[in-house]
């Protein structure tokens, strides 16, 4: 077994994604079945697919693995084999960020085949996660409609692994200063208190999702790689 890994979008190393994903993998590591690491995206140079079709290349060296040779040539490898798989942003204009998106372009696209029916490369199913970081209250996140824009790219990941379990953390505590920043649309004593009532139970909540993925990855998840047309057909339920 290769463990159950947390791929962090964020910038920040110690705030509130990193730490969502840190009690992710504390949930995930408690049975000691699994070794758990993070890798922080920021610390590496990444490109985005540039469409070389290298990975599509009727040639065994090449076929199925994306060719770019930057800093996380490595980790895309390692990362095919792994026993699970959990992926965290911030929330900007909506959506993940830039780096992480390059990040899972790189990791699915040369798994999903161009052979009859999509056909998918991957050599075993894995249980996946997303965790979501957010300014807004979670009233603010559905009346923006945030989670319609999440579905295709977590769509994309259950095609390829599995569909990922959502954990959010919403009215997040941006500064550790607010009187440094021109932030008067927010309500500091406000935040503070959502931080200290709320983010805990959030954490918890990345705590439990973590350790069911360890269940998760022990029992084995029943579907093995077919064709993208039956994963779509047939997504599997998560909580």
């Amino acid at each position: 077994m290769t463990g159950i890994f947390a791929i962090n979008g964020s910038p920040r190393r110690n705030k509130n994604t990193a730490k969502m994903l840190d009690s992710f993998l504390d949930g995930a590591g408690e049975s000691g079945k699994y070794a758990t690491e993070r890798i922080d995206l920021f610390d590496y140079n990444i490109r985005g697919c540039t469409s070389c079709f290298a990975c599509k290349r009727n040639d065994p060296d090449t076929y199925g693995v994306c060719a770019l040779r930057d800093d996380v040539y490595d980790i895309l490898q390692r990362l095919r084999g792994a026993d699970g798989l959990v992926f965290g942003s911030p929330v900007y204009f909506g959506n993940i960020t830039g780096q992480l998106l390059c990040f899972v372009e790189r990791l699915l696209y040369p798994l999903i085949s161009y052979e009859k029916d999509f056909k998918i490369l991957t050599k075993k199913r894995m249980p996946t996660a997303f965790i979501y970081t957010m300014n807004m209250t979670e009233e603010q996140c559905n009346m923006y409609h945030y989670p319609a824009i999440w579905a295709p790219l977590e769509e994309n990941i259950g095609v390829v692994f599995s569909r990922p379990e959502r954990v959010c953390a919403y009215n997040t505590y941006q500064f550790d200063n607010y009187s440094k920043y021109k932030s008067a649309a927010f309500n500091e004593s406000e935040k503070a208190r959502h931080r200290d009532l709320e983010f805990p139970k959030e954490l918890q909540d990345a705590y439990e999702a973590g350790k069911r993925m360890a269940d998760e990855a022990a029992t084995g998840i029943d579907q093995t790689p077919k064709t993208a047309y039956d994963f779509i057909a047939a997504p599997r339920n998560r909580p």
